[in-house]
């Protein structure tokens, strides 16, 4: 769990999206193309305070954003029907919502600006578990496969991880991270909206 960690109430993840590069498919080819232009499979990462993943997405081509790869996913349903109980915290790339909460765009001085810096010392565990993945992983930074073969090898790939970081074992070589993963950002939700400035209000004055 990451609850309060940072100062960030009541979190239950970090989501992000990773593209894994894979060979041009021989089958819808462009559909592979993510926005910088290599074949890849954008794979949605949710992960804990211990680096742990406890939910993985591997399955979309590269040019299908991070926000839709969420919007069609199990998770979000259960999480719309309130089955779990906090937050998972996510990049400017999704929309704000009740139970997935963004950064402020725009912060204002003070209470926003705690926010959004809380926000980011939180989320910074998945970018972190991202780069150990990669790093413990290194085929993972190209795979010579078919989609379909690419998609189970990375699954493979996270539930070695987990045991991995379970066992406590170490990774070889420095984690990666990509800031600036999603420059589209989508219309945040109204509700969501509420409940991120009710978070800022009551914790971050």
């Amino acid at each position: 769990m990451l609850r309060d960690f940072s100062g960030f109430p009541g979190v239950i993840g970090c989501i992000d999206g990773t593209h894994i590069p894979i060979k041009a498919p021989s089958v819808n080819e462009g559909d592979y193309v993510n926005r910088k232009s290599f074949h890849s499979i954008n794979v949605q990462i949710i992960c804990d305070a211990a680096y742990v993943i406890s939910n993985v997405e591997a399955k979309w081509p590269g040019s299908v954003h991070d926000a839709r790869m969420f919007r069609e996913c199990t998770l979000s349903a259960r999480l719309a029907r309130g089955e779990f109980s906090g937050y998972l915290l996510g990049d400017r790339g999704y929309p704000c919502q009740p139970y997935l909460l963004t950064p402020y765009p725009d912060p204002e001085p003070g209470p926003q600006q705690r926010y959004n810096l809380a926000h980011s010392r939180t989320r910074a565990r998945i970018e972190m578990t991202l780069g150990i993945l990669k790093a413990r992983f290194q085929c993972l930074r190209g795979l010579r496969a078919t989609p379909e073969r690419a998609c189970d090898i990375i699954v493979a790939c996270v539930v070695l991880h987990n045991i991995a970081m379970m066992r406590r074992e170490t990774w070889v070589a420095a984690p990666e991270v990509d800031p600036d993963n999603n420059p589209d950002i989508p219309v945040d939700a109204t509700d969501g909206q509420a409940v991120r400035n009710a978070i800022c209000s009551n914790h971050f004055q």
